[in-house]
């Protein structure tokens, strides 16, 4: 009598199974990769028409239909359009009113959020919730306020009302990211130094802004953001021209002070030059922002 096998049917069904569970996760992959690409394509499309535009010449900015690649390439615009607003001027100033206000608001966030974190003092979490409520509050409603204030004062027309508020601890968001990053650092490394003779400032120069570079990093990259694309707050601030910064020079292009037709060719390479630093930064230092950001989701104090 001939013994047939059993369990050829379940070795035959068990890679279908397999198959079968694959197939679900491949295309959720897929799907995935696709919403990811199209995502990417609308961020860098209008970049590559920047570009484009940058390259060609004035009339052929109005060809219709409009041509990805230029005939000819007017690597020129890169130096007229510069000096339609005297680009020079406008970036030095740009850079001194940021480098300011990137210092100030690092360095009053980081002692701030120290101080909530680590000192002990009556009132300290209602500080921390004043300061974290205040982000509620849109930077317009004082604009008004601010500027009586300033003018009052003689600041009006001055880089002050621009820089000295970032000294002044002017950012709640980066006091909260730097308390939140510092009470995820154990107690015990302040122990460990105060045993060794060290006081508060000692502790908080030698010791905590090392271990929190990626906190204070990531604050840099977004105050020098923050403050190279400001617009508002130099148009209300600054009267003269000859102390604007590039965000306000660049409205220069396009609207009655320069007293003719936008040139879009001048324009948009002129933009390109405006946007380099910002980007610079944020690559040279992107490692470091992302560990600044994803340490945020650990604040439990060791």
């Amino acid at each position: 009598m001939t013994i047939l096998p059993t369990e050829a049917p379940t070795a035959t069904t068990a890679p279908a199974v397999v198959s079968s569970k694959k197939k679900p996760r491949l295309v959720g992959t897929t799907s995935w990769y696709v919403v990811a690409l199209f995502i990417c394509a609308v961020m860098v499309v209008p970049l590559l028409w920047m570009i484009t535009i940058g390259l060609k010449s004035r009339t052929a900015v109005f060809d219709i239909p409009p041509k990805l690649l230029p005939h000819e390439f007017h690597w020129s615009n890169f130096v007229k359009g510069p000096e339609v607003i005297h680009f020079p001027r406008l970036f030095l100033n740009s850079m001194v009113i940021t480098s300011l206000s990137v210092l100030g608001g690092v360095m009053t966030a980081m002692m701030a959020g120290y101080a909530l974190a680590r000192l002990r003092f009556p009132g300290r979490k209602v500080w921390f919730y004043l300061f974290v409520g205040s982000m509620l509050l849109p930077g317009v409603v004082g604009l008004i306020p601010l500027f009586q204030l300033y003018k009052s004062i003689g600041w009006y027309d001055t880089w002050l009302p621009l820089i000295v508020p970032a000294f002044l601890g002017g950012n709640p968001l980066f006091i909260f990211l730097a308390r939140q990053y510092f009470m995820a650092i154990p107690y015990s490394i302040d122990e460990a130094a105060k045993i060794d003779g060290a006081g508060h400032f000692r502790i908080f120069t030698q010791v905590m802004l090392p271990l929190t570079r990626p906190a204070w990093l990531t604050m840099a990259i977004l105050a020098f953001q923050a403050s190279w694309n400001d617009f508002l707050n130099p148009l209300v601030y600054l009267y003269s021209s000859g102390k604007w910064p590039l965000s306000v020079g660049m409205a220069s292009f396009i609207s009655p002070f320069a007293g003719k037709t936008p040139d879009w060719s001048f324009y948009m390479a002129t933009n390109l030059l405006y946007m380099l630093p910002p980007l610079i930064i944020f690559f040279a230092a992107q490692r470091y922002f992302i560990q600044g950001l994803g340490a945020l989701g650990s604040t439990n104090q060791k």
